[in-house]
This record gives C-alpha cells, structure tokens and sequence, in this order.
C-alpha cells in the first residue's frame, strides 16, 4: 500500500571520507559525541513544540546561570539569524548599527540585517579585527545629525573575524563609550567559547556582566550541529525577542533538539573542552608556521582557533588543493596571498603536522 512504513531499514550511507581533515573553517567538523548522545537522549516520545520543552526550560536556567539571573534568551536555526535577531530587538527602525570593517554580519550574511531588519551597517577601521573607542565615539557623532542614520547599536565579534581577542578591559571601555552615547552593545560570540578560554573568563564575564546587551551565542563551531542562541540582558525584552524570532523565520518547532545540543556544551564543561582543543592546535600551527621560512608570515596575532599567514599565491592554490583551507586575501601584495586556517575542536596534533608537511612540500617545489 503507497505511504505505508515497512519493516525494511536501509542502512545509512556516509557520503564523505571521514579522515578528510579540513582547516577552511571549524563549521567543517562533525558534532561532538557527547552532543551526538544529547540528541539520541531527547529523541524519544513526544514533547510540547516551538520550545515549550523541557530540554529548552532546562537550557534557560543554565544560561541565565552563565550570564546573569535576568537575561532572556530564545533558540534559533543559525548565527547569522541569531545577529539578525539580536540587532532588530537593540534597534529602532531608523536607527544603523556600527560594526568592524571585517565583521562577518557586514561581509558573510548576504546583507540579511538590511534586508531582514532593514538596518543600516556602518563600518568602522579595526587593525587586527579590533575597534578603537575613539573611532567608536567619532562615528556615532558624526551619525547625529538629521540627514545621518543615528547609530542605534554596537556589534563586536568575539573572537574577531582575524583570530584576535578582545579583551575585558577593552569590551568594558566599549560598552562605557557606547553606552554614554545612548548606543547599545551586540556580541556577535560565534566563537566566545574560544575567546573566554582565551582568557581565562566566563562566557558572561566577557559579555552580559560587562554591560554589554545582547550576545549571539555560538554552538555549532564549538561542537554542535545546529545550535545558537540569543541571549538579551534585561529579561524584560524577552517578549519581544520572541516576536522578532518569529518574524525573522527564526523559531524552530522541534527546538528541544537546538535546546538538547547547547545542553550538552553548556550545561557541563564541554565547551571549555572543545574549545581549549582547537585553541591549542591552532597554537600548534602558529608555532609550526614560523618555522616553515621567510617565504610564510603570520598577520596577525594568534588567540584563539584561527591563523592567518601570508605566502606565495601558487603555494597556497596547490596546498588548499591537499588540505582545504580558506584564502583570506587573495591580493595581500604582489603574488602573495593571505591565508586563514581555523583549527576545529577535534584537531588533532597529528592533522595540524600533516599540514605543515603538505606546506613544506609544496613551499619546496
């Protein structure tokens, strides 16, 4: 009978080579086992949907425990939606929002704040993925006059988009400037969980208990399939962040499985864990980079799971070509490009030795 289930079950085929190893980005990896057992875990039976859940319940008062007792937070299916999200509740409609001349919500998501929010981006000059207060108190007087877009808020990726990290003194002088200017502060933490390891800090010491007013917290670079969130500092504001989710084609129905993944980093020590892993391969990789020659120069300080390294454009086509890594800037001078390695929380010792082996061959050739 057509549409009738049988007893037949055709096993799963894998359609990659899982040895592959990948340094394009740390979205390339798998999901970490214990969250692959979180989601086995909260597969059974039936439960309320759209996050009336118990794994969603659950996941509110651990991040509540992590970035203070009256945030709010709500579950959504990807980063940049949880930055879309985030930006619209901080903001009016006529307002713009300031962000780094390399932030990925004015580079890598399609434009979906203007187009989604309708918000307007401007940037602001950061050396090294860093934003100057100065250069933030400048832009948002420049934006008061009545022909300006008023700058409403303030976004900040932590990590930065060049592997940079700021710190809490930095954040904390940012939040002051902005919020003496009346702007409100956005972190954009799809990689805070190697940023607070970084530094030793808490994912609210870096964020909520610094003032600032909303983060995007990143869970499927740090081990997760699909699993971001936003948090907002005033629960307050919890109403209508659920209303923009919806809106912005946020909500999930099944959202005890998003709930079930950041569970499992969040409410333990797992996050730490994976990101402290790919912190250290990265490390690795800088310190094994150095010694590849004159011909390979790290741009920029290492922090966290990210490296960035000039070298000859035809050494980096054939290498990418062995082991996938992404080119950052394809005309960083005259047959140079610079590079982007981003190490993953299953990094291995063994990966980062194979790349600097495939480097060094092809910087020989």
């Amino acid at each position: 009978m057509t549409g009738t289930p049988t007893a037949e079950h055709t096993p799963a085929i894998a359609r990659h080579d899982p040895g592959r190893r990948s340094f394009a980005s740390d979205n390339a990896a798998g999901m970490h086992p214990e969250v692959l057992e979180a989601l086995v875990a909260a597969n059974g039976g039936h439960v309320p949907s759209y996050g009336a859940d118990p794994y969603t319940a659950a996941l509110e008062e651990v991040l509540r425990g992590h970035f203070g007792e009256d945030t709010a937070s709500a579950v959504v299916l990807t980063g940049t939606g949880a930055n879309v999200v985030a930006l619209q509740a901080l903001t009016h409609r006529w307002e713009s929002v300031l962000c780094s001349e390399q932030a990925h919500v004015l580079h890598d998501e399609g434009g979906a704040l203007e187009h989604v929010g309708g918000t307007k981006l401007i940037p602001l000059p950061a050396p090294d993925g860093l934003v100057d207060p100065a250069d933030l108190e400048r832009a948002v007087r420049r934006a008061q006059g009545p022909m300006a877009a008023p700058i409403g808020a303030l976004t900040l990726t932590q990590s930065t988009e060049l592997g940079t990290v700021y710190s809490a003194t930095h954040l904390r002088e940012l939040v002051d400037v902005a919020h003496g200017l009346g702007v409100r502060v956005h972190v954009d933490g799809a990689r805070l969980a190697n940023a607070a390891v970084a530094l030793g800090a808490g994912l609210g010491e870096l964020t909520t208990r610094l003032g600032v007013d909303a983060v995007s917290v990143g869970g499927t670079k740090n081990g997760g399939g699909t699993a971001e969130v936003v948090v907002v500092r005033e629960r307050a504001a919890a109403d209508g962040l659920s209303r923009l989710r919806k809106q912005s084609l946020q909500l999930l129905s099944k959202a005890r499985f998003a709930s079930a993944q950041l569970l499992a980093l969040l409410e333990g020590d797992l996050w730490v864990r994976n990101a402290a892993a790919a912190n250290a391969a990265a490390d690795l990789l800088a310190r094994g980079a150095q010694d590849l020659g004159s011909r390979v120069r790290l741009a920029h300080p290492v922090r966290a799971n990210a490296v960035f390294a000039s070298m000859p454009a035809d050494v980096a086509e054939r290498a990418a070509a062995r082991v996938p890594f992404f080119v950052w800037d394809p005309h960083h001078g005259p047959g140079q490009v610079e590079a982007r390695f981003v190490t993953s929380f299953d990094t291995t010792g063994a990966d980062v030795s194979a790349l600097l082996g495939v480097l060094r061959e092809e910087l020989a050739r």
